[in-house]
């Protein structure tokens, strides 16, 4: 039979609910889809190759969210960086510092789990304050002695998997120098916060003593991309780059100053705030940044829409709503870093 998201599918609809209540679980509606979503994924495809990676993404997406549900009320850092940068190294005794300072400042650490800035980053966490995505390679991605006997430790089959819980469980994402998978992260992470598939989080480039790295970097995007017209000015709101670990901890910890995070619902985007805004500190926001508001739309101080009740964590605190022009997202950071000056 020809099965449907709709409950029209007879005797299978009751063997669903008989199954979803005998074992009890959360939100059934929404399990109910996801066992339909197998099911037709069973009827519609044969080549049993795509089944089993459609089953490990799932098994791997399942155990991301147990991992990672007890630390949901603390804010994490993710970060990337060479795996063969010794310990012996400048940047490596930067990244434990700038690890062990965000600790100071209430954050966790999310890292790759392997050796060089990943151990670095868990070092200077500690393993309590500490995550390891891992991935299965044959080389470089031992998961390193900093982690080795943690809980808080995960091993992906799949980059595509790994990759989402590195952003989706991350509050800022710090980048030290590194190869192709440094870049790779870094390119994926401005696009997805430039193109608003990803809330807008604190990107900081973290450089050697000399600048020899991310700033190089830079004069190519500025002298290359910019000057072509690939990109715009207000991109360049998106990413800091800095030699200081002090100071790269700082602007994390005063992009949350007052901003909390942030979602749509339908066509306004809802702005959690820490402590709720002025009036007059509104007006100058709808002032400053009059060209990200949609036309006949205002900032407006609300409680939380009834769409957020699936994050009831949230649920207390202050919103700021509006309609933004979902094109400008450079100039939605420098938004909320104003906002943050109040």
């Amino acid at each position: 039979m020809e099965l449907s998201f709709r409950k029209s599918n007879g005797r299978i609809d009751e063997l669903l609910a008989e199954l979803l209540t005998l074992a009890e679980v959360h939100h059934p509606e929404i399990i109910r889809e996801m066992v339909l979503s197998a099911l037709i994924t069973g009827q519609e495809n044969s080549y049993l190759a795509d089944l089993k990676m459609l089953r490990a993404t799932m098994k791997e997406m399942r155990y991301t969210s147990k991992l990672f549900a007890p630390y949901r009320d603390r804010k994490k850092v993710t970060i990337f960086g060479s795996a063969r940068s010794g310990a012996d190294e400048a940047i490596y005794q930067k990244c434990v510092t700038f690890s062990r300072q965000l600790v100071r400042l209430g954050y966790m650490v999310i890292t790759g789990g392997g050796p060089g800035i990943m151990q670095a980053g868990n070092e200077g966490a500690g393993p309590e304050n500490s995550f390891a995505v891992n991935i299965r390679l044959p080389f470089e991605q031992e998961t390193n002695p900093v982690m080795s006997n943690s809980p808080n430790i995960i091993t992906y089959r799949y980059f595509f998997n790994r990759k989402v819980a590195f952003l989706k469980e991350a509050d800022a994402v710090a980048l030290f120098p590194g190869g192709f998978g440094t870049l790779d992260e870094a390119m994926e992470t401005l696009t997805l916060v430039q193109t608003g598939k990803n809330p807008p989080i604190p990107l900081v480039l973290i450089d050697d003593d000399d600048g020899s790295y991310w700033e190089p970097w830079f004069d190519f995007i500025k002298k290359v991309l910019l000057k072509r017209g690939l990109i715009s000015g207000e991109d360049f709101s998106l990413f800091t780059i800095t030699r200081d670990p002090f100071e790269a901890a700082q602007i994390i910890a005063d992009f949350y100053r007052n901003y909390h995070s942030s979602r749509w619902v339908g066509e306004t985007l809802v702005i959690r705030l820490n402590k709720i805004l002025k009036a007059e500190q509104l007006a100058i926001l709808e002032q400053e940044f009059a060209e990200i508001i949609e036309s006949g739309s205002h900032l407006s101080i609300c409680k939380a829409f009834p769409e957020e009740q699936d994050q009831p964590d949230l649920i207390d605190l202050p919103r700021l709503a509006f309609r933004f022009n979902r094109r400008n997202y450079g100039l939605l950071k420098a938004f909320l870093r104003r906002l943050n000056s109040f």
